[in-house]
């Protein structure tokens, strides 16, 4: 199954999302678990798409491509942003970083997929879940 999602830049579209990994789930037959790792990775992209690669530009939009084959599902993000350095984000669970409240996106996203790369300056990531 291959899926394509259009959402504005405005962070209640993000049920939109949700909404679509819910459906996905159950047609899949997903594990609570891999449900759960699939939704917060993906709602994670797609909020950092929003606000840190659109600026919350309502008239910008986030692309969501999903497909699924017979071992995993693939996602990806992507944002009309300038995209930005994957590979210079600080480790959240370093000392000096522990409290700040942003920062944990990208870690969090790393840790509950599979693989994870970024594309297109960082302006693209694509997640592959085993399921």
């Amino acid at each position: 199954m291959q899926k394509s999602i259009q959402i504005y830049s405005k962070t209640d579209n993000l049920r939109v999302i949700e909404n679509v990994i819910d459906d996905i789930s159950g047609v899949e037959r997903l594990s609570n678990e891999i449900y759960g790792k699939i939704l917060i990775a993906t709602v994670e992209a797609v909020n950092n798409a929003i606000i840190h690669g659109n600026k919350t530009d309502q008239n910008k939009k986030v692309y969501v491509f999903i497909e699924t084959r017979e071992k995993e599902l693939k996602i990806r993000v992507k944002d009309e942003g300038e995209g930005f350095d994957y590979e210079k984000i600080p480790d959240p669970t370093a000392p000096e970083n522990i409290e700040n409240i942003h920062g944990r996106g990208v870690f969090l996203m790393s840790r509950l997929s599979d693989k994870i790369s970024f594309e297109e300056k960082g302006s693209m990531v694509e997640m592959i879940f085993k399921k």
